[in-house]
């Protein structure tokens, strides 16, 4: 099947899978809203969603793995790099809830934005210091109600593959939560759909779930030590990635964000607290290849 099919007949069932879609869930959202405070139920319904547009996309080959969450209602902030608008399709196959934190233009697309407000997921206008304070409230309150929440900490997509420096905001989330981070890598989505265009290409993805970082007891004296071995820890587990898919290295990656930054090989002997122990995760293998996520409910 050629790129110009292969689009047409993606996007006519995702057209109409949306539509499917938002009809469960606004009969799901009627349903669970009196006892679901924190939407989760209709919020996995909404990720399923995802996850079936790429079942149905013949050039999309996806794939998860790391970290198994053995608690989906411990809440954790997550944070991931991003390459693409592909990289929501792909990270929504990891089996739990989490609240994405999204431009607010997005939910004004018709049908899909519904369905964002329904799923409970977080508008942000970036150039409104209003719209930034009050998306930092909605995420703390979505922490409250023991679901997590999934932060792209660069702001906006890579145009080139390379990590862009880490803004402040959802390391002082978890600082003042108290809720771990939860670093996530994704290689491979910008291949998929690349920035400022909404055409499907052939592409092979990878997401891997590391190990939380706990924050209980660190102040915001530790926040650029913090963001700075978090980066360094994606940017590791992305050339590893990088160089499975045959991707080449992404030079820039190696930019620290500033006077804290660290070395990828150092951030695996930091003195955070990095391990899974007592996080509801399991311990990865020590190679942290652990074994593949499997799509589903969590």
């Amino acid at each position: 099947m050629n790129n110009r099919l292969a689009n047409a007949w993606t996007w006519s069932l995702t057209v109409l899978l949306v539509i499917v879609g938002f009809l469960w869930m606004s009969i799901v959202f009627l349903l669970t809203a009196p006892f679901d405070p924190g939407r989760y139920i209709v919020g996995r319904w909404f990720r399923r969603v995802g996850v079936a547009q790429v079942s149905l996309n013949p050039l999309w080959h996806f794939e998860t793995r790391g970290v198994r969450i053995t608690d989906p209602r411990r809440p954790y902030v997550a944070v991931s790099n991003h390459e693409s608008y592909a990289d929501i399709f792909l990270i929504s196959h990891l089996p739990w809830e989490m609240k994405w934190l999204a431009k607010a233009s997005l939910f004004t697309i018709p049908v899909f934005g519904w369905m964002m407000r329904m799923a409970g997921d977080i508008p942000i206008r970036r150039t409104k210091r209003d719209s930034r304070r009050d998306a930092l409230d909605a995420c703390r309150d979505r922490l409250t109600k023991r679901v997590s929440v999934m932060i792209f900490p660069e702001g906006t997509r890579s145009a080139d593959g390379a990590l862009l420096p880490f803004r402040d905001g959802a390391f002082i989330l978890a600082l003042e939560s108290g809720a771990p981070i939860l670093p996530i890598a994704v290689v491979g989505t910008s291949q998929g759909m690349a920035k400022g265009t909404f055409q499907f290409r052939r592409a092979r993805a990878i997401c891997e779930v590391l190990p939380p970082v706990e924050t209980a007891g660190l102040d915001r004296d530790q926040l650029p030590r913090l963001k700075a071995e978090v980066r360094a820890t994606i940017i590791a587990a992305r050339a590893r990635l990088r160089a499975e898919l045959g991707l080449p290295p992404a030079d820039s990656d190696e930019t620290p964000d500033d006077e804290f930054a660290v070395s990828p090989d150092e951030a695996s002997t930091s003195e955070l607290p990095s391990t899974a122990e007592g996080t509801g995760a399991s311990e990865p293998p020590a190679t942290r290849d652990a074994a593949a996520l499997r799509a589903g409910d969590a």
